[in-house]
């Protein structure tokens, strides 16, 4: 079949194709399948003795140490459990720095020496497992022959049976780490960075007259959005099956121009997997709260509820997993990719970000009146002092070669990080600034002038969707994260500089109480020069302008427009200090990292520029020549009969299919030279070397789409992919 031939034959498949009926039973209560397959606080209520339950409660809750001689107990109860909901086998599930999940499954079952078998699931399994080391990234940490690595139970983040139609299996979150106890995975740096973080925002609660407030942790509410393509036009493009986006394709006609597609009602057959993958996330715990279309045509978005952020980066694992199983029941494959299409919106995963707990709620809500809420104060100045102090290490948590496609443009924020307050809050700041905070800005009332309707709250501030780090009324919206990556980096970065900045907050309040200043002077003090001295990184204007780089590397703001630029911050002095301080990460540790980003980025960009020499050579510079040699024998038929035939076409597909090899050509020197270089010389390489190339090689193939005749051009169009559905 000519590729021709498999496009067409793509797009009769697609028109063909009957969704699969959403399945409910009609008995079924909103909500009664919530968490029906996690083994929850309340279930192990119902099944541990009063002790054990007790004992792991304070864990959970309070952060104490788990008591090992609890686990045996545990481990029975999670195995009667998980068996009588079909399961057979169990898996460690831990998260290595690839990204993506990893699992191996044992069966519950053991033999008997008289040729039967009986399940067991000992304490000792489920607290520790040991997987192979050697076959995942670890910048170094281990040698290929060393292959010992352990996985550890995180009793934070609750078990959960994954169904299947070819088998249920019992799921247990789980750290993994060397055998010489150094972080091989994300989960692990989440929860030491949580620790750190919760030891010091407790000091700055003490000061406040909590004498022993209950454990601080960080909250996260990830937004993901994602595209939708039928799965008959992504199995008729190589680059989407291997690389996860477009290496070639043309604008379309229409495109997100309109602005038709955002909040638009939703297509039956996506609103179909809207509800099952619902569904199969409530019955997994995950509280997915909205779902709607997104800017660009094709895109869509689904944001869950705010969780402890060591269990949303688990559960934001889980619902890509969900995603992509779901779509192919569908017909459809899910792009987690930043920038699947060139010219139409990328996507993001916004991590919003905030800090507290059950006793005294999430401590970045500032209240009718912020100017006297100095407990807000202080944490909210906590926060500008570590993004303007780490905001390189900021930027180096959502560095990768895919996100590099969407930092910067229309619907990502700047990839310089700076913080965005609203105008009640730079205003209680700038007051602060200049002696004393005395008033707030108070909400209004919008007249909408028809009589039916009532006046609405106006808030004191407008949103900002161009900040990187902007305040959304009761917590802040890191903006930069890519919908590939896991939230976990992320999280951690946050974690990790908001306990420096709480330490400090700590530490300078202490010292000033201990000489004898006042308490509420010497807070006005502190936040007077966390102003001073941080301030410049508060910019409440457009950071899409073209003016705003000029101004924030006056202000000292670091620019780092690529993931070659970014990396380095993970080696920097400062970064390894900062991380061994608060015991988050050794300097082994941060320098595998920055070997595994480099490592990351690199076989990316390979990967893309094989398959582009691939798809250049064997798909579109064939379909290209065909068209130039139709066109050619056309005038040359015309000019036997002596009738002059229009050269033009002819010409510019002659001279666009010479581009076209001479890009391949230089892109094959390139790829011929990236391995000549090692560790950063090597990125900079494919950076600035071969990812020219690809974008030459791309350009020509995409002029050619736009002249080649419809019937010989093989490749499913951006027209098709995005709108039929």
């Amino acid at each position: 079949m000519s590729g021709n031939a498999v496009r067409l034959q793509a797009i009769k498949d697609v028109e063909a194709f009957v969704p699969p009926a959403v399945s409910f039973d009609p008995g079924e209560e909103p909500g009664q399948i919530f968490g029906e397959n996690v083994f929850s606080v309340s279930v192990m209520q119902k099944r541990l003795p009063k002790s054990v339950y007790k004992s792991v409660l304070a864990t959970i809750e309070k952060s104490t140490p788990l008591d090992p001689l609890v686990a045996d107990a545990v481990a029975s109860a999670m195995k009667d459990w998980a068996m009588e909901k079909g399961a057979t086998h169990y898996a460690h599930v831990f998260y290595p720095l690839t990204g993506l999940t990893a699992e191996k499954h044992d069966s519950f079952l053991d033999p008997v020496g008289d040729g039967t078998a009986f399940a067991s699931f000992s304490g000792k399994t489920l607290i520790q497992g040991e997987p192979d080391a050697s076959s995942f990234p670890n910048g170094g940490l281990r040698n290929t022959f060393e292959a010992r690595g352990y996985t550890g139970w995180d009793v934070m983040s609750p078990a959960y049976v994954l169904e299947n139609p070819n088998g249920n299996t019992l799921c247990i979150p789980t750290i993994f780490i060397s055998m010489t106890g150094e972080a091989l995975d994300h989960k692990t740096p989440v929860l030491r960075s949580q620790q750190a973080m919760a030891v010091h925002a407790k000091r700055v609660l003490q000061l406040f007259g909590h004498d022993e407030p209950e454990n601080v942790v960080a909250y996260c509410g990830p937004e993901q959005e994602y595209f939708l393509v039928d799965s008959h036009f992504f199995l008729a493009r190589p680059d989407l099956l291997n690389a996860g986006r477009t290496l070639f394709g043309a604008k379309p006609p229409k495109g997100q121009e309109f602005d038709d597609h955002y909040f638009g009602a939703i297509p039956e057959r996506v609103l179909g997997f809207m509800m099952d993958t619902e569904r199969e996330l409530f019955k997994l715990g995950i509280p997915a709260k909205t779902r709607h279309n997104e800017v660009a045509p094709g895109q869509f978005e689904v944001a869950p509820m705010f969780e402890r952020a060591n269990e949303a980066s688990d559960h934001q694992q889980l619902l890509m997993t969900t995603f992509k199983a779901i779509a192919k029941k569908h017909g459809m494959e899910c792009l987690f990719h930043e920038k699947p299409f060139d010219g139409v919106n990328g996507s993001g995963k916004h991590v919003n970000f905030s800090l507290g707990n059950s006793e005294l709620g999430s401590l970045l809500v500032p209240g009718d009146n912020p100017h006297d809420n100095a407990q807000f104060l202080v944490f909210c100045a906590a926060v500008i002092r570590a993004v303007h102090l780490y905001g390189g290490l900021l930027r180096v948590s959502v560095a990768s070669a895919s996100n590099d496609h969407r930092l910067g443009a229309n619907e990502a924020p700047p990839a310089i990080i700076s913080i965005f307050l609203g105008d009640q809050l730079a205003d209680v700041f700038d007051q602060i600034a200049k002696g004393g905070a005395t008033r707030s800005k108070e909400k209004g009332t919008l007249t909408i002038g028809v009589d039916t309707l009532p006046n609405l709250t106006k808030d004191p501030g407008d949103r900002n969707r161009t900040s990187p780090f902007a305040f959304t009324g009761n917590r802040f919206e890191f903006r930069a994260p890519g919908s590939n990556q896991t939230v976990a980096g992320p999280m951690v970065m946050i974690n990790t500089i908001m306990a420096e900045a709480l330490d400090h907050c700590a530490t300078s309040l202490e010292a000033a109480v201990a000489a004898g200043t006042d308490f509420n002077e010497a807070v006005q003090t502190l936040l007077a020069e966390i102003v001073a001295d941080h301030g410049a990184v508060i910019f409440n204007g457009n950071g899409y302008s073209q003016e705003w780089p000029v101004e924030a590397e006056q202000r000292g703001l670091k620019n780092l427009r690529t993931t070659v630029d970014a990396l380095p911050e993970l080696i920097a002095p400062e970064a390894i200090e900062l991380f061994s301080k608060y015991g988050v990460f050794s300097e082994r540790e941060m320098h595998s990292r920055y070997e595994i980003g480099l490592e990351q980025y690199v076989l990316s960009i390979n990967v893309e520029a094989n398959l582009t020499l691939e798809m250049g050579t064997t798909t579109v510079l064939p379909a290209a020549t065909r068209y130039q040699t139709e066109l050619a024998a056309n005038i040359a038929a015309l000019a036997a009969v002596g009738i002059e035939g229009d050269r033009t076409m002819l010409e510019s597909v002659t001279t666009l299919v010479a581009d076209l090899r001479s890009g391949l050509a230089d892109l094959t020197t390139a790829l011929g030279g990236l391995h000549d270089h090692e560790g950063i010389a090597e990125a900079t390489f494919a950076r600035d070397s071969v990812l020219p190339a690809m974008a030459a090689t791309r350009a020509a193939a995409d002029a050619l789409e736009a002249l080649v005749a419809d019937d010989l051009w093989p490749l499913p169009t951006y027209q098709e992919m995005l709108y039929i559905l």
